[in-house]
Order: structure tokens, then sequence, then C-alpha cells
């Protein structure tokens, strides 16, 4: 099942990765993120272990390359699994178990790869990896990039079986993610991640911003500030006429 991206941003190092499926909460199992660490995306007839014992080696200085010969030797099920994975440096590497449910494979370029199985095509990946590079080159944030690189493989065909779940986390450099949205059991997953997404810049991203980190423990101490920039984005999109993409009850201000 699945297809997804794995993606570390050049400028920023921010690590990101897309998925989807025509399984239940696949943004439960695939992926796997710690800042400054590294990113594994583990699928098909996945193991969890994939994901966390690979962070444990990235964070020991392992390349991926060499994670990917530790687990899959050690794990009796590899032919039938797939992961793929990157470094806070950079380095990626990818496997495709040679019994994944066709089609199955996987692509890896400098600071990008994609993988899936159970697709109907080579195309899926090769269309989500050209639109992510395109849209990298365009300077897209991270976050349209893998929308829109998500996109373009779910129009080349995507999941054979269908649709029903999508899954977008994003990375900066601390422990916990700037964003993690989730489509768990949906008809058309990854147009809920745009709304998704589109909700979290109404107030979400921008209370990410005042949250504490590694350099300031404290992180944004007078809320004030933040409630000021959230009202003065709420009122601006009020009178250009545009609806909130939040399916929220009304805001209360206490």
């Amino acid at each position: 099942m699945t297809w997804s991206i794995v993606a570390r941003d050049t400028q920023t190092g921010h690590l990101g990765i897309a998925v989807a499926s025509r399984f239940f909460a696949v943004g439960s199992a695939v992926p796997h993120i710690k800042g400054r660490v590294g990113a594994v995306a583990t699928q098909a007839f996945v193991s969890p272990l994939y994901g966390t014992d690979g962070l444990k080696l990235l964070e020991e200085g392992r390349s991926p390359q060499e994670i990917i010969e530790t687990l899959t030797a050690r794990d009796d099920g590899r032919r039938q699994r797939q992961f793929h994975l990157i470094d806070a440096g950079g380095r990626n590497a990818a496997y495709t178990g040679e019994i994944c449910v066709d089609w199955a494979g996987h692509l890896v370029e400098d600071n990008v790869s994609v993988a899936g199985n159970m697709l109907t095509g080579p195309e899926v990946i090769a269309e989500t990896l050209r639109v992510y590079k395109e849209k990298a080159a365009a300077g897209a944030p991270l976050a349209e990039r893998l929308l829109d690189a998500m996109d373009a493989g779910e129009a080349a065909g995507g999941d054979k079986r269908g649709r029903q779940s999508a899954a977008m986390v994003i990375y900066r450099d601390q422990d916990y993610p700037w964003l993690r949205i989730n489509a768990d059991d949906h008809s058309d997953p990854l147009k809920e991640l745009r709304r998704l997404y589109a909700v979290a810049q109404e107030r979400f991203l921008h209370v990410a911003e005042t949250m504490p980190t590694r350099e300031n423990p404290h992180g944004m101490i007078d809320r004030r500030v933040i409630d000021q920039k959230i009202a003065a984005l709420e009122a601006a999109r009020e009178a250009e006429g545009r609806p909130s993409a939040s399916f929220a009850t009304p805001w209360k201000p206490q």
C-alpha cells in the first residue's frame, strides 16, 4: 500500500514527508521524523521498527545505506517491505523488497526520494518527483512542494486500489513537528490535506512560531503579540470576502 515522498529543504534543512494510500490512517504508520536527525518513511507490509530504529541509527551517525542494510538483514519479512530515508545532511537511500505488490519501486535524487507500492504504474512516483523538483526550483515552500507533488502522483494514477488516507509531516530543527496533518478516512484525502493546510495558515502556524525551542526555551511569553497578528489576518480575510477554510464553530474571544 502507499506512495510517499521524503524530502529535505536544502536552504533550511527542514525535513518533510507526505504520503497517501487506500489504507486507513496511513499517517500513523509511515512517517517518522526527528529534527536535525532525519526522516524515514516505512511502508508496504509496514514495519514501524524501520521508522523508530532508523531514526535511532541516524542519530548515531549511521548512513542511510548502512541503515537499510542493518534493518533488512535482521528482518525475515524484508522481501515485502519498503522504506526510504534521509539524514540531516541530505544523504538518502531507498529499499523496495522484491515481493512488494506491483507496481512497486523507488526513485532517489539529491535531498529527495519517492517510493511506492500497489500503484497503477511507475509514472506515479515519476510524476511525484518531477513536480517536487519543479516546485523546489521555483522556490515554493516545502509544504506546498509536497502537496503539489502528491497531487501529481494521484493524477498519474496513485494507489491502484483507490483512496482513503493521506498525511503530511514537517519538522524544522526541533524534536516536535512544525506541522502534522492527517486525513485518516476520506474519499479525497489529498484534497482534505489542502484544506487542513489552509486552516493551519489561519492560526496554527502563526502560533507555532511562538513555541519554545532549544535555543529559546521560553518561546514568546506575551501572547498579545500573536493574538493581535491573528486578529489582523482574520480581519483582512473577512474584508476580502474570503471564508475560513475551517469547520470549527465561530471563535469566541475570552
